[in-house]
């Protein structure tokens, strides 16, 4: 089985970027009910690609017990555009497909 895409949104604040992120689904059923992943693998890593004039950089890894959940990328240089990809991942199941990429501006403090 291959996870993913997860569905991502990004949204500006003052030198960063919050990214939402919601787990793909499943396809296994129990009972038939749809089980999501964190049912399967009780907890799953998810990889934040962040990409910019500078490139792109793969953020480390972390974990998630989640359906739904937000991380915040700071340090981020005002009034740049970065763009954002994720890719869900299980212990034991590395395969998944990234997200599309998502693009915002990030805010400088100064238009607040």
């Amino acid at each position: 089985a291959i996870l993913g895409p997860p569905e991502v949104n990004i949204t500006s604040c003052p030198n960063c970027i919050n990214v939402t992120i919601k787990l793909p689904t499943s396809h296994f059923r129990d009972k038939g009910k749809l089980q999501s992943l964190i049912d399967i693998y009780e907890e799953l890593d998810y990889i934040i690609t962040l990409k910019s004039q500078d490139g792109e950089h793969k953020r480390p890894r972390q974990k998630t017990t989640e359906e739904v959940f937000s991380t915040v990328i700071g340090e981020l240089y005002p009034s740049r555009n970065y763009c954002v990809s994720v890719a869900i991942t299980a212990s034991l199941n590395k395969h998944s497909t990234p997200s599309p990429w998502k693009c915002v501006t990030a805010d400088s403090e100064a238009q607040r």
